[in-house]
Formats: structure tokens, C-alpha cells, sequence
């Protein structure tokens, strides 16, 4: 049987998920629980519900597909105990303020969706990341889904928090060019901090796949407070000065908080720090290290 995968949403003309334009394609489900996560809603696995209350228009369309809808004084709220995501109520929302993140899709019918925009991929040396989330967690769907792509002449990446089962890069090496390997934090306790989950085994993943040639870049999100002190970037700095593949490429990420209002849209608690002005310049501390700084 062909596998299947659990999507949230599909990015077309993107820039900076790989080289030159891309179609992204995020994948729903995640091992960790970054506190500045901008995507909340890959985190489930499962469909879930969002509402956009700025949008709505309080006009009760919805109620009358879902009793989970509810009014009280023209203001919309969402009882989400019980919700199956049958996507009913989106269906009646004339404003947009509803909409299903988690849809389910073929191999066949993702590639078709990635592939409408080619012509872009190939004038500018770009192609198809999977994103999430946490791609490798739906390891067959993207090994089914990478191979289509690879054995079509486009070029594949691949972006991941490492905190997977080796077995799972495995099936996927030879059907993809590029890894983009989030670096949250190299010390256990700030990782721990940050995301709720030891990093032992994304460090393991880390050196496996500098062992095995195949090209990666490292992704540091920073969020000022959280693991930019000066201590998060040496060990940082040792650990990519140790790899095979050294001058390793890095790519800082500076955290916004821009992802905010999904936070409420999909019923989670906000966990988003509020952005500060870095005290040290990560780029300037991390050139002291054999790192290639890209942009």
C-alpha cells in the first residue's frame, strides 16, 4: 500500500528553505516542544481545528453546521473537546476565520502539487523541501515521496530537529541532496530548557550524518535569553569545529514572533517569549570558529 502523509500547509516560491526557489511542503507532528516554536501547528499529528478570531464576523454560520461553535454576546468560542476536524464549520465560514491544518495526501498527488511550479526550480537551482514539524517522523511517506522527486531531476531537501531514530535519515540518504539540521542548543540542560527534550540523540544524528558526506547545513535559531549566551555559542562553536565536514555552513535565525496568533488559533497555550535585542552578536562570536556564515 502507498504510504500516505499528514500535511499542514504547502509553501510555493520559497527562499530560504534551500537553494535558489522552492515549494515546502510542512508535515504535521514533533518530537520536541520549542518554547518559540512559529509553527504550532505542525506540533499534533492529527487534523486539528484553527479559528482566527480577528477574522470572524460573528455571524453564526458555523454554529449551525457544529454545536462545538458557540455565541454569547457576538462572541465566537470554540469548545474543542470532542472536535473530529470533519472541517464542516470551515466549509460555512464566508470570512476565513476557520480552516483545517492536517490533511491527508499521496505520494502521487503531493508530487503533482510540489511539481506545478518546476519551471521556477529549474532557472533558479531550487526544488522541494519537507518541513514541519518533523518530516522524519513520517519516514515512509518522505522516502516514497524524496525518490519520486530525486528520480524526476529535482533537487530535494529535507529540514529536521534530529530527534528521530537514526533509521529513519538512513531510508532517506540516497534521496536526498541537502539536510537542513536545527541546532537549538549543544548543553543538555538549556536544550532541555528549551524544548522539553534531551538532545543526545540529535547530537548522535548530528555526527552520523557528518560521517556519512551528505550535504547539510546547520539552522541555530537564537532567541535572546533563551541560548544565545556566550556559553551556548562556544559549545556550539566546538561542536561544529569538531565535524568532518568543517567549515561547517551555519545559518542563524533571529526569533520574531511574528507566529504568535496561531498560538490561540489552534488552542495552545502562548509559550513565545517576547524578542529582545541580542547583548552579544552570535555571527561575530561564531567566525572565531571553522564555521561558513550564510545568509
Amino acid at each position: 500500500m502507498e504510504p500516505e502523509g499528514v500535511f499542514a500547509d504547502v509553501k510555493p516560491f520559497a527562499v530560504h528553505d534551500g537553494p535558489g526557489i522552492r515549494m515546502t511542503l510542512f508535515l504535521k507532528g514533533c518530537p520536541l516542544r520549542c518554547v518559540w516554536c512559529h509553527n504550532p501547528e505542525t506540533i499534533r499529528r492529527e487534523p486539528e481545528l484553527a479559528f482566527f478570531a480577528s477574522k470572524c464576523l460573528s455571524c453564526g454560520k458555523c454554529a449551525g453546521a457544529c454545536s462545538r461553535h458557540r455565541f454569547e454576546n457576538r462572541v465566537h468560542t470554540v469548545d474543542r473537546n470532542g472536535c473530529t476536524a470533519c472541517g464542516e464549520c470551515v466549509k460555512r465560514c464566508p470570512a476565513g476565520a476557520l480552516r483545517i491544518y492536517g490533511e491527508r495526501i499521496s505520494v502521487p498527488e503531493a508530487f503533482r502539487l510540489l511539481t506545478a511550479d518546476r519551471m521556477f526550480y529549474e532557472t533558479s537551482g531550487g526544488g522541494v523541501t519537507l518541513s514541519g514539524g518533523e518530516p522524519l517522523l513520517q519516514p515512509e511517506f518522505c522516502e516514497a515521496l524524496l525518490r519520486q522527486l530525486r528520480n524526476d531531476g529535482i533537487h530535494t531537501a529535507l529540514d529536521t530537529c534530529g530527534d528521530v531514530p537514526w533509521r529513519n535519515f538512513e531510508r532517506l540518504l540516497p534521496w536526498t541532496n541537502l539536510f537542513l539540521f536545527d541546532l537549538k542548543a549543544v548543553d543538555p540542560g538549556v536544550h532541555r530548557k528549551c524544548t522539553g527534550a534531551d538532545n543526545r540523540t540529535i547530537l548522535e544524528n548530528l555526527r552520523r550524518l557528518d560521517a556519512c558526506g551528505i550535504p547539510f547545513e546547520i539552522r541555530m535559531p537564537l532567541m535572546p535569553g533563551w541560548n544565545d549566551a556566550e556559553d551556548d555559542l562556544r559549545k556550539a562553536g566546538e561542536l561544529l569545529s569538531s565535524l568532518r565536514s568543517a567549515p561547517v555552513p551555519i545559518r542563524l535565525l533571529a526569533c520574531h514572533d511574528f507566529a504568535r496568533s496561531k498560538y490561540a488559533a489552534v488552542g495552545r497555550p502562548d509559550t513565545m517569549p517576547r524578542p529582545t535585542a541580542p547583548e552579544l552578536s552570535a555571527a561575530a562570536f561564531l567566525r572565531r570558529y571553522p564555521v561558513r556564515i550564510v545568509s
